[in-house]
């Protein structure tokens, strides 16, 4: 775990790009608790309407994180894109604080903020490229530290940003923390982070094209592996759905339990995904994916069946312990799917972030129609237990061929 985070901090790049997502991660965690509240109380959206919103912005977001990795990738200059990204931040954001209106509540959330959460990938293929020199499994700590650093900010914002902002009439000043965030971002791009080092892409100029890179995501190679990871994060989403209402519900918690719960969960994922990082180092990664997913898939399981409050807080270690290797180990794995283009194998996080969501969506629908929160969050269980078997038989028949 210190060696990983003394090889992050060491490097220049590796430190400034571990500043720019925690500040990335500040956007997130500063706005998305309210977000909610903000279109619909305070700016008038429907509840149709704020929900067909978030359905779009969620495609214009993985679009766009793909087709800013091919660009960044055709560029050979991850910087420039960082930059650019940033700005579209710093006006998302801006837009909504200062014109307090839905036209730019829309706007911000269909045209801005999903470029923006571009960032996100961006920045990790910067990491990519920058880590050209480390070890694989020095580069699966680098990527587990940075992506803590993001837990890092939600275990810190939401409970600033609720104690800034307790009593006030409006929660809208959420974004303009989250518009100074995104002016941070931009500074550390602008005058901190050294440009990568330029990638060439083996096959040339043909292969930087757009749909001949498109064509690598949808490649069944890289496209059943996603989808197999995709399976497996969707338990973090049903989770996030099921959860709230299970506490203060069939286990008699309340809204306090709920929030205690939550940042302790916080928390231990911070040390955990560097213990994960560096069980890596003597453990496949897929089996530790796995080993991770599976743990999850069992708190799952015990939380449909808690009853009591005291149950939900017992589950809140191995909670802890198997979403940050949820969180942080398919990390690399998404990236050496396509591992000689950062920017392109970084945008399949965003890839695998949509389809998730997407899955979790559906699993939340079918459960609550056959049974009730409970059973929905089984059922997540069982749909992620489908992606560590598929992940287990693509990698297994990868080895019969290599063999």
């Amino acid at each position: 775990m210190s060696n990983a985070l003394k090889t992050t901090w060491a490097d220049k790049s590796l430190r400034t790009s571990a500043l720019a997502i925690f500040f990335f991660g500040t956007t997130g965690a500063a706005t998305s608790p309210y977000q909610s509240l903000i279109g619909i109380q305070e700016l008038g959206l429907s509840d149709s309407g704020y929900a067909a919103l978030m359905f779009a912005a969620a495609i214009i977001n993985v679009s766009a994180s793909v087709m800013m990795g091919i660009l960044a990738d055709r560029m050979g200059d991850y910087r420039t894109s960082i930059l650019y990204v940033s700005l579209f931040g710093v006006l998302g954001f801006g837009i909504v604080y200062a014109f307090a209106n839905v036209p730019a509540f829309v706007v911000s959330k269909l045209l801005l903020l999903p470029i923006f959460g571009a960032l996100n990938s961006l920045i990790f293929a910067n990491v990519r490229a920058n880590s050209a020199r480390l070890s694989s499994s020095q580069l699966i700590g680098v990527n587990s530290t940075i992506r803590a650093t993001i837990s890092l900010s939600w275990v810190l914002m939401p409970g600033v940003v609720g104690v800034m902002l307790a009593g006030a009439s409006s929660m809208l000043p959420a974004y303009l923390i989250a518009t100074l965030a995104a002016i941070i971002c931009f500074i550390l791009g602008a005058f901190f982070l050294p440009p990568a080092p330029k990638i060439e892409i083996e096959g040339g100029e043909a292969r930087s094209r757009f749909l001949a890179s498109l064509g690598e995501v949808l490649d069944p190679r890289v496209a059943m592996r996603v989808l197999a990871i995709a399976l497996i994060c969707s338990m973090l989403h049903i989770n996030d759905a099921v959860r709230p209402l299970i506490v203060t519900g069939k286990a008699g918690g309340t809204v306090a339990d709920l929030g205690i719960i939550v940042g302790i969960v916080a928390a231990l994922e911070i040390v955990f995904i560097l213990f994960w990082g560096k069980a890596e180092t003597w453990m496949k990664p897929v089996r530790a994916l796995a080993l991770g997913a599976g743990l999850y898939a069992l708190y799952l399981v015990l939380q449909g069946l808690a009853t009591e409050r005291w149950h939900v807080y017992a589950q809140t270690v191995i909670s802890g312990i198997a979403a940050a290797a949820i969180i942080s180990l398919p990390i690399t794995y998404l990236q050496d799917l396509i591992s000689d283009r950062p920017g392109l194998g970084s945008s399949l996080i965003a890839v695998n972030i949509f389809l998730s969501a997407g899955l979790s969506a559906a699993i939340f629908a079918i459960g609550t129609r056959i049974g009730d929160y409970s059973f929905a969050s089984i059922l997540g269980a069982i749909v992620g237990s489908f992606g560590i078997i598929l992940l287990f038989v693509l990698e297994s028949g990868k080895t019969r061929k290599t063999s």
